[in-house]
């Protein structure tokens, strides 16, 4: 794939140093001018001010300028304009303004974690020892930005900007509202959503295992009860296990390990997924407010109010 990576996400909120404090404690590291860096992929997120939430920019790595200029035919092809310098192409998607940013880059390579061991019926892997994930104390760091899921009102053109125009490949669909899309091994690096009006509803952020996922999201909670949004659970739609948390702006954030992970494109057949499908395999079934988060009326009436 020509494309390798989600590399950042820039975010718009109405209350930025609050928002900064919650990506602080979520782990993310601040790295100056509103950025904040992962642990093994560097700055991934910008937080900046507007008046409403809203995602602002996505950042899309490539292994070549060629990769650009293919990138850029395609989105002509869908009448959509794009500004090549040589080292970046930039194009945004109508229905949510939001800015694609399509750039020449290294490969992110992660140093290899040792797999958790767990012991099973018959299989005793660990003896004499507890389980390493209730020893550890240190925080929970998210390694890289896994995804990001965009909500547009015209989810046949949302999807074909990062399909056919950029160059997503399709992992799977949840019949008439959603596309999981990836520009890695991933299993989804955007998920394109059916939805009112164009918004943020979570960035997904890397840990280690389910232990980390599940200490991540209790530290949160500890002092902030009403972080909490849904989780534990499992997905079924790239097998991730998932907590999802809401940070001060509106938006979700997501802990996760164990994403599906395609190295080989003809050995995967996307499926359409129907009911519950789309959502989870198990966990607590999700909250209202995860469907239809409960500021989507205001953000409404906010976009009315600017296009007047």
């Amino acid at each position: 794939m020509a494309l390798h990576r989600l590399t950042s996400i820039t975010i718009a909120v109405p209350n930025v140093a609050e928002t900064a404090a919650y990506y602080t404690d979520f782990g993310l590291e601040p790295a100056g001018d509103g950025w904040f860096a992962s642990r093994d992929a560097g700055r991934q997120l910008r937080i900046v001010h507007a008046a409403t939430r809203r995602l602002i920019e996505v950042r899309i790595g490539a292994d070549t300028p060629d990769d650009l200029a293919a990138a850029a035919a395609r989105l002509r092809r869908l009448g959509i304009p794009g500004h090549t310098d040589g080292s970046t192409l930039t194009a945004y998607d109508k229905a949510t303004a939001v800015r694609a940013v399509v750039e020449v880059g290294p490969r992110l390579t992660q140093t290899p974690v040792p797999a958790t061991v767990y012991n099973g019926p018959g299989r005793a892997d660990r003896t004499g020892r507890r389980a390493p994930g209730i020893l550890r104390t240190d925080r929970v760091r998210p390694r890289k930005l896994g995804h990001a899921v965009i909500g547009t009102t015209d989810f046949d053109a949302t999807t074909a900007f990062f399909r056919d125009g950029l160059g997503f490949k399709a992992s799977d669909y949840i019949a008439d509202h959603g596309a999981f899309l990836r520009c890695s091994t991933d299993h989804h690096n955007i998920l394109v959503l059916a939805a009112p009006v164009p918004f943020l509803h979570h960035s997904s952020w890397q840990v280690d295992d389910i232990d980390e996922v599940g200490r991540g999201a209790s530290a949160m909670l500890e002092d902030h009860p009403e972080r909490h949004i849904w989780g534990l659970g499992r997905h079924h739609a790239g097998s991730n296990f998932f907590w999802y948390l809401k940070d001060p702006a509106g938006n979700f954030s997501e802990y996760y390990s164990d994403m599906d992970c395609i190295v080989d494109d003809q050995l995967w057949t996307p499926e359409v997924l129907e009911g519950a499908k789309g959502l989870f395999n198990w966990g607590p079934p999700p909250p209202p407010s995860f469907l239809a988060p409960e500021d989507l009326a205001a953000l409404m009436t906010g976009t009315h109010s600017e296009a007047r």
